[in-house]
């Protein structure tokens, strides 16, 4: 694939680094491409070579539209037509920036699976204090124990590594990166069978970070990066179920703690399954807990090899999607979602391989991922088994939630390709509201005591 002089620069660069085993906070004068060169989150600020993606202009502005008074986003971009259509018959004139995933999709899905193209923009932004912050990362925070943990990270607090060095180090942008503030969301999880038909489950989840909780003891949560309260409002056998997570930052050092009230028992207790490769909630055994977010927790099982940049076609700008005059049953179809209300766009994006450690369990031995440069984001995972065999495709629909400055998911998509089945996380569109940024959270919500409280049944 044709990449620029500058972005051949950087990967080799990143490459030769990872060789030699340097892992260390970076100079000055390289955190001062940040904002010059480089976006403020770290990505190349030019186009490509020939002007398919275009530089970075500074993101979408918090007026790109209009917001409803249950928080959804008009579409920037609702009057533009797709550039093309890939379609089965004509997925291999673009393999060179499609995954091997998305390929497996148009052979599964010969009929129905589509990519509909549409022009890049760049919409990724981030308020200044938070440009601020990543630049203080840049020169501040380290791995500790091979890359499970961060050493300088309690002083910055996002965005770890925004100049990377090797793959781990861009798996801790996305583990560590901007979403709003304290967030409150309605949404969904889904699983639709072979034929389309689906029930679904009713989520609201919480995050919570130990800076945005003016009545936390500091001291005592050093090593937290957040945390998460799922609570399961239907369907009704399921309603009033929570999950409680401290999610801390190098958990071989300190495994995540876990907890679950199960409001038919009325008791609460540990989780320690909550972790790895234990079931997703209410996922029906089609993804994994470290599949929510489409990667999340401890690095420490696989190693992460960075491959460099390349270009492909991802999802983006995902407005039309997130609808809120969609119907899920718009959506949810046989094999895969709705590829008509989908967008994509070409972008830059990191590509690192996880292999799993020798002695290591886990269901996934490979897992093949694409991070979006301007946010960080995981765009594609393609899973794979222990016999080397493409399992699951991930796909996350994103969007620049440009009222707050905050780039998203509108919705996270993992395809398994030996059953015909897939899981959604994340639609909101018949929800009463959409995501709450900077929410109001107190840190006694967040505790095993206060955990059967939260269970409504």
């Amino acid at each position: 694939m044709k990449t620029t002089k500058t972005l051949a620069h950087i990967a080799t660069l990143s490459l030769s680094l990872l060789a030699t085993g340097v892992m260390a906070k970076v100079s000055p004068e390289e955190a001062a491409q940040l904002g010059t060169t480089l976006t403020p989150m770290g990505a190349v600020k030019a186009a490509n070579a020939d002007g398919s993606i275009p530089a970075w202009s500074g993101g979408l502005p918090t007026s790109a539209g209009g917001v409803d008074a249950k928080g959804f986003l008009s579409d920037p971009f609702a009057n533009e037509k797709a550039l093309f259509v890939i379609t089965a018959a004509t997925a291999e004139k673009y393999k060179d920036k499609l995954t091997a995933g998305q390929l497996a999709l148009f052979k599964r899905y010969p009929e129905t699976y589509k990519i509909p193209v549409y022009p890049t923009h760049r919409t990724a932004s981030a308020p200044a204090d938070i440009y601020t912050v990543i630049k203080n990362s840049a020169v501040k925070t380290e791995e500790v124990d091979g890359g499970n943990g961060l050493s300088g990270f309690s002083d910055t607090r996002y965005y770890a590594f925004p100049i990377p060095k090797n793959g781990v180090e861009v798996l801790w942008n996305h583990l560590t990166r901007y979403r709003g503030g304290n967030l409150n969301r309605l949404a969904t999880r889904v699983q639709p069978q072979a034929n389309g038909d689906f029930n679904m489950v009713q989520l609201e989840d919480e995050i919570s970070y130990p800076r945005e909780l003016p009545d936390l003891d500091k001291s005592k949560a050093e090593n937290i990066l957040f945390y998460f309260i799922q609570r399961i409002t239907g369907p009704a056998r399921l309603a009033g179920n929570v999950l409680l997570i401290h999610e801390t930052i190098d958990q071989v050092k300190e495994p995540r703690d876990a907890w679950l009230y199960n409001a038919g028992q009325r008791r609460v207790r540990r989780a320690p399954q909550v972790a790895y490769d234990g079931p997703a909630t209410a996922a029906d055994g089609l993804a994994t807990t470290d599949n929510y977010d489409m990667f999340n927790g401890a690095p420490d099982r696989y190693t992460w090899e960075l491959v460099g940049k390349k270009e492909l076609y991802i999802p983006y700008n995902s407005y039309k999607l997130d609808s809120p005059n969609l119907k899920y049953a718009d959506i949810l179809k046989a094999g895969h979602i709705n590829q008509d209300l989908t967008r994509y766009e070409l972008h830059r994006v990191w590509e690192v391989v996880a292999k799993l450690k020798p002695g290591e369990r886990h269901i996934y031995a490979v897992r093949h991922m694409y991070f979006d440069e301007d946010t960080w984001q995981l765009a594609e995972v393609d899973h794979y088994d222990g016999r080397g065999q493409l399992w699951r495709v991930g796909e996350g629909h994103a969007q620049q939630y440009y009222h707050k400055q905050v780039p998203g998911y509108t919705a996270e998509a993992l395809y398994d390709l030996q059953s015909g089945r897939y899981s959604v996380l994340g639609l909101k569109n018949e929800e009463k509201r959409s995501i709450e940024f900077g929410a109001t959270a107190s840190a006694a919500s967040y505790t095993p005591a206060a955990l059967r409280q939260a269970g409504v049944r």
